[in-house]
């Protein structure tokens, strides 16, 4: 039997792949769950699966497990989407686990900083006030709950807006001249290979020895007001004209910090919004 640890990675699509390969390259023993299964990294062990339905799917292995990484994404923006990808497919995954006996050390399971309702730009971390006002961190935070009152350990990573490739929906507004409404907002992001990276160290740490704590936020180092970004983007791309659209946000404005997750050794590779749109804008994607 294998030494190495192994993790069901659920929902194992974008951020979820990239912790796959991570892992993979240290010898982890990676089974990853998903409807479309053919679009998993090689040398993944495939669980296909549709997290709705409460039948355990076939290829869910019996043997012990190390760690769940629960990643899954909503289908829809949708109130009842959220509600099928966060609530009912988490309560499923952890019927399985235990119908199978299986204990892993710890399940993370990637949140969201929408559980954050707060909007006078102060910083906020773990401990802040959670009073969620729209229904999408309403759910989230029901979530959180839901995997922390489970049968086992757990961790949730609140995770600000990812950007990276294929996730550049602000570039395009940019680049059709659209604008920041002129009201001070800050805005909290992680580029997808930081969010990765940060998953990647937690789970690393928990296998060495430190028992991660229950919450972690996952941003850059840098929360920045919008119409900032916005100018900043506008003036590498060269863009003058402007149209009639605002970029506005559907949440409030806060700051949050990554101290806790820093403090555990995890820096991430673009400590703000420059680094990684320039490599975005460099890379053509």
């Amino acid at each position: 039997m294998s030494t190495h640890p192994s993790i069901i990675i659920v929902g194992c699509g974008d951020i979820g792949s990239r912790v796959a390969k991570r892992l993979l390259a240290e010898q982890w023993t990676v089974y990853g769950l998903r409807q479309t299964i053919d679009q998993l990294p090689t040398g993944v062990i495939p669980i296909q699966a549709d997290l709705t339905q409460a039948q355990c799917p076939s290829q869910w292995p019996d043997q012990a497990i190390d760690y769940v990484l629960y990643s899954a994404a909503a289908k829809q923006h949708t109130e009842s989407g959220y509600q099928a990808a966060y609530l009912t497919g988490l309560q499923h995954v952890c019927q399985w686990l235990t119908a199978h006996q299986q204990q892993p050390k710890r399940l993370l399971f990637t949140s969201s900083t929408a559980v954050y309702a707060q909007q006078d730009h102060q910083w906020l971390d773990e401990d802040s006030p959670t009073e969620p006002t729209r229904w999408s961190g309403k759910i989230m935070l029901q979530a959180e709950q839901l995997v922390l009152n489970s049968p086992f350990a757990a961790t949730c990573i609140r995770l600000a807006g990812i950007y990276g490739p294929g996730r550049q929906r602000l570039i395009q507004q940019v680049q059709q001249g659209a604008t920041a409404a002129p009201t001070q907002v800050f805005t909290n992001r992680i580029h997808a290979e930081d969010a990765a990276q940060l998953i990647t160290h937690l789970l690393k740490t928990q296998h060495a020895g430190t028992t991660l704590a229950h919450c972690y936020l996952g941003v850059d180092n840098a929360p920045s007001e919008l119409v900032e970004v916005i100018n900043w983007l506008r003036q590498q791309l060269q863009i003058n004209r402007q149209s009639s659209e605002l970029i506005l946000r559907r949440a409030g404005s806060k700051r949050c910090s990554n101290a806790r997750a820093r403090a555990l050794g995890w820096q991430p590779i673009y400590p703000s919004y420059q680094e990684g749109y320039r490599a975005l804008l460099k890379a053509g994607n």
